[in-house]
């Protein structure tokens, strides 16, 4: 994935910085992490880099392709890496995210697009209940 951050950025015109290698890495690393949980990964290996340079790097990385979020609570949104879609599976419970593989929700998108002409964008699915462990 480094390679394709280097490929896209280069095809803009925009050069390669340690801050923006360094957002994507912690977003590879933690999996689902808000901006707050990415930035204290960040500022883990390299104190000093502003929240502000967080959410702006996160946003140039979901256009180029590389990252994509999903609202998984009433808080900030969680990015994680777009080559890894997935629909969410969210405990109301304690929290935790489980992940269930796109062509599990196919049948609901094929149907809603014949009955409602509506395009169901799967990569921001998120299915809020309560999980096995917590039932």
């Amino acid at each position: 994935m480094p390679d394709a951050l280097t490929r896209a950025l280069k095809e803009r015109g925009l050069r390669l910085t340690a801050q923006r290698q360094l957002v994507l890495e912690a977003v590879l690393e933690l999996g689902h992490a808000t901006p707050d949980e990415i930035h204290a990964k960040v500022n883990s290996v390299a104190a000093g880099v502003n929240i502000t340079t967080i959410y702006r790097t996160l946003e140039l990385l979901e256009d180029l392709g590389l990252v994509t979020h999903a609202h998984l609570s009433h808080g900030a949104p969680t990015f994680h890496a777009a080559e890894d879609s997935h629909v969410h599976l969210v405990c109301r419970a304690c929290g935790s995210v489980q992940e269930l593989p796109v062509d599990s929700v196919t049948p609901l998108a094929h149907s809603l697009r014949a009955e409602r002409g509506f395009n169901l964008d799967v990569g921001h699915v998120a299915l809020f209940g309560t999980c096995k462990g917590c039932q």
